[in-house]
């Protein structure tokens, strides 16, 4: 694969070489390669189909995680939390120690603590980090799904951007069943501070237990920055600086 240099900048096919258009730039690369049919039945490329299987398993269970938590996404995301997400997804299927090559699952790996840990900390805009924005200690209880914050000092204990007025600290708990493909959320409540130096105690509680027995308990905590203009509070940024992580996982 090889960037595209010049003025001229070319998109399709001319030849061999197809021309097409990244995020990265302009970049080109030669048709050819071994075909789809090939690929599908020929004993030689078993564990390219193989890899393909579990790459699609953990594409498809990362989906589940990006719908389950879409509308926090919509304020606090990249444009390559796609691609990231399903990455994350692959690490954890390895902790499948069951099932054969080729099949191993999420579904499955999830029941190990190590996979557990590998999904806390992950923030979903990696622009805006969870734990370098709010840098005052949390807590929270995986019973009941509360999370505190004690003496929270907005001035000094969030790293808001330039224009910042206010800030909006929400919690969720979803409940995600990767074997059965379901997924339930429930959110706290917002609190909404201005960005100075009163303390406050900051509880964001659950509206309820998020419904089904069994299932992934994965907790989050979204940070939104807003501007006051004439008594209306605004989105800063079209949410560029928003944090959206998970911060713990039973």
């Amino acid at each position: 694969m090889a960037k595209v240099k010049g003025l001229v900048k070319f998109l399709g096919t001319l030849d061999d070489l197809t021309f097409y258009k990244t995020q990265d730039g302009n970049l080109v690369k030669t048709k050819g390669g071994v075909s789809k049919a090939r690929i599908a039945t020929d004993p030689n490329f078993l564990r390219t189909r193989e890899n393909g299987a579990e790459f699609g398993s953990a594409a498809s269970a990362g989906k589940l995680l990006r719908s389950a938590v879409r509308s926090l996404m919509m304020v606090a995301s990249d444009n390559r939390v796609t691609s990231r997400v399903t990455k994350l997804m692959t690490l954890i299927k390895d902790y499948d120690t069951t099932s054969a090559r080729g099949a191993r699952n999420v579904g499955v790996a999830i029941s190990a603590s190590a996979a557990k840990t590998q999904m806390i900390g992950f923030n979903f805009n990696i622009g805006a980090i969870l734990s370098a924005i709010l840098v005052k200690p949390y807590a929270v209880n995986t019973t009941t799904g509360v999370i505190t914050i004690a003496s929270l000092t907005p001035l000094n204990d969030i790293a808001y951007p330039a224009g910042a007025t206010h800030v909006t600290i929400t919690g969720a708990w979803v409940r995600i069943n990767f074997v059965a493909n379901t997924t339930v959320i429930e959110f706290t409540n917002a609190v909404n501070l201005p960005l100075n130096t009163t303390a406050s105690a900051v509880t964001l509680t659950p509206t309820a237990v998020p419904a089904g027995s069994t299932g992934t308990n994965i907790f989050l905590i979204a940070v939104e920055f807003f501007q006051l203009v004439n008594s209306v509070q605004y989105v800063l940024s079209n949410g560029s600086y928003n944090a959206l992580g998970i911060i713990d996982v039973v």
